[in-house]
């Protein structure tokens, strides 16, 4: 067993917390009632945990999405239900506590009986009903023998929950307003403005087309870390780091149970309707909203953006035209209260990446069914990569960070899915909201970052690319070894374009997001003020009020897919530090480059360690932009490090 509190409170706060990190519209827990079972009774479970997800706002009628999904709005919302129940079975069951989900099709429970105990409905004659949602929800439900504080059943007078509090959000729940403001908006162009942001021809940072190398995703640094080239210490955590937490340990169950989505054989025939690339873009975009993507984008994919080889060293052939690539944010109550490199760091990328892997991959299947080639790429598997198709998407900009891209309105708060696709789409174009003008100016990720892995410096040609080059090998060996937390996502927390740019959202957030969209001739003398000022704010650090996590450790060889043999103990430490405004640190710090000339190669099932030394010797010659401007004007060639110089390893011998 865990060594979870005897305080019923804190155990309620860490389940119901869990569950609107997911995105549950209301949880409610009551004590599991003999004749509650419609199934197998199992006398041990004396707790229910009644989960109640809303259906999503209906798509616009002229959409073609709206036919697609009509008639399956109650299945659509049951499939987040059972998402959600699923994640928190498998949280109560990994702390040592039996656990069963249950969900509409799949339930040994009365789930309407359940939702009255536990004072998420009232029966109106024929019908179950909700104060806020009416009888628009699914419901599904986890039964268990963890003991918990439990609701009590509504009174008939709360019938109508949406008062003046209800619209102006002053319980801290998104306000009526606020959900007004969304359902007002084009299906297609979900809840942001993604039409105000400016749209430009080409990325804001330079892309050498004929200079960039494929590489293979034996270079991914994830997978260098899983082989052993960053050390033995490194690799020993490959298994369990970014999962060594509960919440993280119900979520990667039914992460892997989607990798069959991925990919699959399309249908004989193209469904009718699906020839318009116009009418094709805007009911995939309003479908990815509808299942729960924040912003979506379509972009033609180069062929730099695939993989050469997998993960298992065969050769990648460049086979799908588009990409349409999703953004999942990974939760801003839950990001105020984290402090990015705490225990539910993790679960924050985990979160997003399920609910990412959700949406592409019921989006490829349904493709496929409609007679085109799809396939979803997620954090498990992937083709593509994600970065430089978000640029190309018209979701983000390149950053300070490198190898991550900033968004106007979700800021770094958000992880990618991928779809690749032959069925007829427009592309988007990429977007400037000025951020090579922001981040020159900011350093605040630079100088929060626990190890200064983020350069100081400018940004420098890498691979045949502009970017901020971090010190991807420095990051990557902390976020696995970071032992009073899991993971590392601090540069996202301490970002000041990380906020809240709805309509609950602070009034100086909103303006200051509008002016550094619609403002652009301000950028110049903007930077400052909003950097000094989130110093002086405080943001970045993080909100106690906010937490609702226990500090736990799931320990065992290997926690990134269920093993029976883990144990969970209490954390030895946290992590919780606040921003330093005032901190000296060094502008000189070195960092390692590791370009495609220094790669392992694909096949390399084994250790490549990486050379640091011959990576600083890099990084010091690499060139500035304006160099390989001039270079390129010149007619120069190509520096050696841009070309990948190895063999696969059966080539070798």
């Amino acid at each position: 067993m865990a060594p979870v509190p005897k305080d019923l409170a804190l155990r309620t706060r860490d389940i119901k917390g869990a569950g609107y990190f997911a995105d549950a519209s209301q949880i409610g827990i009551c004590e599991m009632p003999n004749n509650g079972w419609s199934g197998n009774n199992n006398a041990a479970h004396q707790i229910a945990i009644v989960v109640l997800v809303e259906h999503s706002d209906p798509i616009d009628g002229d959409n073609h999405a709206s036919e697609w999904i009509s008639g399956n709005e109650h299945l659509l919302a049951t499939l987040r239900a059972a998402e959600i129940a699923i994640n928190l079975s498998g949280q109560i069951s990994s702390m040592g506590f039996f656990s069963c989900a249950h969900w509409f099709g799949a339930t040994d429970v009365d789930l309407e009986m359940l939702a009255v105990l536990s004072g998420l409905a009232l029966r109106e004659k024929e019908l179950l009903v909700n104060p806020y949602v009416d009888e628009m929800f699914s419901l599904a439900a986890v039964t268990t023998d963890y003991a918990l504080n439990v609701d009590q059943p509504l009174h008939l007078s709360s019938r109508n929950g949406k008062d003046f509090s209800y619209y102006f959000g002053l319980s801290g729940a998104i306000s009526g307003l606020e959900r007004w403001r969304r359902r007002r908006r084009p299906s297609h162009l979900g809840p942001y403005p993604v039409e105000s942001v400016r749209r430009v021809d080409k990325p804001t940072t330079l892309i050498f087309e004929d200079e960039v190398p494929r590489i293979p995703t034996r270079a991914n640094m994830y997978v260098r870390t899983h082989f052993g080239d960053l050390g033995k210490k490194a690799s020993k955590e490959a298994n369990r780091w970014s999962q060594k937490h509960p919440v993280s340990q119900g979520l990667v169950r039914p992460m892997w149970s989607l990798k069959s989505l991925q990919e699959g054989q399309s249908a004989t025939k193209t469904a009718p309707k699906t020839q318009d690339p116009e009418a094709n873009s805007k009911a995939l975009k309003a479908l990815s909203h509808y299942l729960g993507s924040a912003i979506t984008g379509i972009c033609e994919i180069p062929d730099y953006c695939w993989y050469s080889h997998d993960k298992r060293g065969d050769p990648i052939k460049p086979y799908h035209k588009y990409a349409l690539v999703v953004l999942i944010d990974q939760g801003h109550e839950t990001f105020l209260g984290a402090s990015g490199n705490d225990w539910i760091s993790g679960s924050q990328s985990m979160r997003a990446y399920l609910r990412g892997a959700e949406v592409t991959g019921v989006m490829a299947d349904f493709i496929r069914e409609m007679g085109y080639p799809a396939r979803a790429h997620t954090n498990l598997d992937s083709h593509v990569l994600h970065v430089p198709l978000v640029l190309h998407s018209g979701l983000g900009e390149q950053s300070r960070i490198g190898e991550s891209a900033i968004n106007p309105f979700l800021g770094m708060r958000f992880k990618t899915s991928v779809l690749t696709t032959d069925i007829p789409l427009i592309p988007d174009q990429p977007i400037d909201f000025g951020v090579q003008t922001f981040c020159s100016k900011c350093l605040k990720c630079a100088r929060e970052c626990p190890v200064q892995a983020i350069p100081y410096g400018d940004k420098v040609i890498f691979n045949g690319y502009e970017t901020w080059k971090p010190d991807s090998e420095r990051c990557t060996v902390y976020r696995a070894t970071n032992v009073k937390g899991s993971a590392c996502g601090r540069c996202v927390k301490t970002c000041p374009l990380s906020k809240d740019t709805t309509w609950d959202g602070p009034l100086l957030h909103r303006l200051g997001s509008w002016l550094g969209i619609n403002a652009m001739w301000l950028k110049p003398f903007l930077p400052p003020i909003a950097i000094w000022l989130d110093d002086v704010l405080g943001n970045g650090n993080p909100n106690d009020a906010k937490k609702w996590w226990l500090d736990l450790e799931v320990m065992g060889e290997r926690s990134f897919k269920y093993n029976p043999e883990n144990h969970v103990e209490k954390a030895k430490g946290v992590n919780r530090p606040t921003i330093d405004p005032k901190k000296k640190v060094s502008h000189d710090t070195k960092i390692a480059y590791y370009p495609a000339s220094s790669l392992p190669p694909p096949d390399l099932m084994e250790p490549y360690p990486t050379d640091r030394k011959k990576g600083l010797e890099i990084a010091a010659k690499a060139e500035t932009p304006e160099e390989a401007l001039e270079r390129r004007r010149r007619g120069g060639e190509i520096p050696k490090e841009y070309i990948p110089s190895y063999a696969t390893h059966n080539q070798k011998n």
